[in-house]
């Protein structure tokens, strides 16, 4: 895996409806191998959604990102000018977590854990002057309510500590980049208690409601702003 470029593939929506709604570009990522994790469920999870699609209207594009600082940094700012996505959604792995985690915020500083490059920023932080922690503009309490009340087989939570590695290093860039139009998803260990296709559906479910919430949220802006 050359941290120059993420391996990218991409799924556009099929079918009439396509044609008479306004296409929507979807990110989402997921990380490669590093540590003991020889296979990162993240991607695979990732990879899991990218079968299953997001809908017509929706063109998916997904990308597997190396657990590499300098490579995020150029990344992610290099996703949002290709595709100018209404959202984009970062899906890292917890090994210590056994739920689908809605990540609430990312955080600037306290990045001393080194990569697989054996590299640390100097700075331990993402971006130097920049605010301290950023939430996402997607309430995702509400996305947590709505995903379970769906009655998946997979139990979704929240967190407010992304774990100031690269998962959260990512978070937070991708906030500071799209002025907090971004979401994480942390997945457990594959069958720990989770199949693959189990997280993709839950993924699928989850970028669902969080384009809906999206939706709904710039409805209400929009229309206090025309009265």
């Amino acid at each position: 895996q050359s941290p120059q470029v993420a391996r990218a593939g991409g799924r556009r929506g099929r079918g009439r409806a396509a044609m008479d709604k306004p296409r929507r570009p979807v990110v989402v990522t997921g990380f490669g191998p590093f540590g003991e994790h020889s296979v990162n469920a993240s991607w695979i999870a990732v990879q899991e959604l990218e079968k299953l699609g997001l809908g017509d209207d929706v063109d998916l594009y997904v990308y597997e990102i190396p657990v590499e600082y300098q490579a995020v940094q150029r990344l992610i700012p290099a996703l949002w000018k290709k595709h100018s996505p209404q959202l984009v959604v970062h899906v890292g792995l917890s090994g210590m977590a056994t739920t689908v985690t809605l990540e609430k915020c990312g955080h600037n500083v306290g990045y001393r854990g080194l990569d697989n490059c054996r590299f640390c920023p100097g700075s331990h932080c993402c971006v130097e002057g920049g605010p301290e922690c950023i939430d996402s503009v997607i309430d995702m309490d509400q996305v947590c309510k709505r995903v379970s009340d769906l009655d998946l087989d997979v139990l979704v939570t929240i967190s407010k500590d992304a774990g100031r590695y690269l998962c959260d290093f990512t978070y937070y860039t991708s906030l500071y980049q799209s002025h907090g139009r971004s979401a994480f998803v942390h997945v457990p260990p594959l069958g720990k208690p989770y199949t693959a296709e189990q997280l993709g559906r839950a993924l699928q479910a989850i970028i669902e409601e969080m384009l809906n919430v999206l939706e709904h949220s710039e409805s209400d802006i929009n229309c206090h702003n025309e009265h």
